[in-house]
């Protein structure tokens, strides 16, 4: 959804009147709207278009029990969104695969499939509502983008030419200089003492 600047307080107040419909479709983990909202009037004062990208979780879910064959049983509304049918997906890129592989026997494909599906549907958001020759910031859990991967290898998919720069966060105990298995995940990395309070 966008929420042109003078939107933002109507947005707010249709996300508090339509809690519980929102958190059914979406199950959202927020308790309340405090999440978002610092970040919804950020963007009112500053006149900037705010979006959500990701599809919502239950239909991810639905991936993760069925397959992407399962989101072809959905409405014509519901299909709006997350990325068009049938979604892209290649199981050989290598975040995909160390998904996999760190499932071990208790893993299964379709959790890789239910990756895959917010990736996808978060790029084609991200291209959707860019603007050409302006900033998009898109906030994303870190293994949605690490590596270049994941997000990042749908929006090249779409457009080769479009400049992507990403930042991520680690944790380590020695913070002056990045662990080997740090180094390259994304073009500004964030690295943080382990001992920091993590929030979710």
């Amino acid at each position: 959804m966008v929420v042109p600047e003078k939107s933002s307080e109507r947005f707010l107040g249709v996300m508090e009147a339509h809690k519980g419909i929102l958190y059914k479709v979406a199950n959202a983990y927020c308790k309340d709207t405090a999440d978002i909202r610092d970040c919804v009037n950020f963007a009112r004062e500053n006149k900037i278009t705010f979006a959500a990208t990701n599809i919502p979780r239950r239909y991810a879910s639905l991936v993760h029990k069925k397959g992407f064959g399962a989101l072809d049983s959905l409405s014509a509304l519901e299909k709006t969104w997350m990325a068009p049918l049938p979604m892209t997906y290649d199981s050989t890129l290598p975040g995909y695969v160390n998904m996999k592989n760190m499932m071990g026997a208790h893993g299964n494909s379709n959790i890789v499939k239910a990756q895959a599906s917010k990736d996808a549907t978060m790029a084609y958001f991200i291209l959707r509502y860019f603007v050409p020759g302006n900033l998009f910031i898109h906030y994303n859990g870190s293994y949605h983008s690490d590596n270049h991967d994941g997000i990042v290898w749908y929006l090249r998919q779409a457009n080769p030419t479009l400049k992507v720069i990403t930042f991520t966060t680690v944790s380590q105990a020695n913070i002056k200089k990045l662990d080997k298995e740090n180094k390259g995940k994304a073009d500004y990395i964030i690295c943080v003492d382990e001992d920091m309070t993590s929030t979710y």
